[in-house]
């Protein structure tokens, strides 16, 4: 009988904790990007190279306006060593030490004020190029097992937020670089899918996928 009465006790006990909200709290939800934060963010550590608004003028500096916030926060996070690696996913001194400053919320804030702004997007120069660049966006190379672009970036170069990068009107100077370094699997190491594909690219290949996205709307 005492037993039962111990039993008891002890549900009741454990019914009030729940009802009373001792229980074990739900997650927080994630914090809301600041893009006002961000811009300020922007003005002082990234207008020098890619231009307040996101629109680098110059076709080494990517343009960030208009680009995945997701996409971009794992960037900057991809230029710092990740313990337990030695070295970082993207290799490059100057982003090294610019996302050595920001923190976490800074990354999510300047790149939710990046993707708010409105690029001025870049144009293809070569149109021979850009023709063989279109077949191999929107179809692919099937002898060399490489897959359309279109299936991951979608057909408009738009990407698919927090999953693949908006490509439309970027620099073709700046996408043949990236290309370049993940097929050389040095300076960039970050998408294993991607230096699989850039690795069965030719040079020229990859040239004109890199000019047909800098005129694709």
């Amino acid at each position: 009988m005492i037993r039962l009465h111990f039993l008891k006790a002890l549900v009741a006990l454990s019914l009030g904790s729940v009802a009373s909200g001792s229980a074990v709290a739900a997650p927080a939800a994630p914090v809301k990007a600041d893009p006002a934060a961000g811009q300020k963010v922007a003005e002082q550590v990234c207008a020098a190279c890619h231009g307040a608004d996101g629109n680098s003028t110059s076709p080494a500096n990517p343009k960030l306006a208009g680009q995945h916030a997701d996409y971009l926060a794992k960037q900057l996070s991809n230029f710092r060593v990740q313990a337990p690696a030695t070295a970082a996913e993207r290799q490059n001194a100057v982003m090294a030490g610019f996302a050595a400053t920001l923190s976490e919320t800074d990354m999510r804030n300047v790149a939710s004020w990046f993707e708010s702004q409105k690029q001025k997007p870049a144009v293809a120069r070569d149109k021979a190029l850009a023709d063989a660049g279109l077949q191999i966006y929107r179809r692919g190379i099937p002898e060399k097992n490489v897959p359309a672009c279109a299936g991951c970036h979608a057909p408009n170069g738009a990407g698919i937020p927090a999953q693949y990068p908006r490509l439309q009107g970027q620099w073709a100077d700046y996408t043949e670089a990236q290309l370049v370094g993940m097929r050389q699997g040095g300076v960039r190491r970050n998408s294993a899918q991607m230096t699989t594909i850039a690795t069965r690219l030719t040079d020229r290949e990859v040239k004109a996928v890199a000019e047909y996205v800098a005129g694709l709307r």
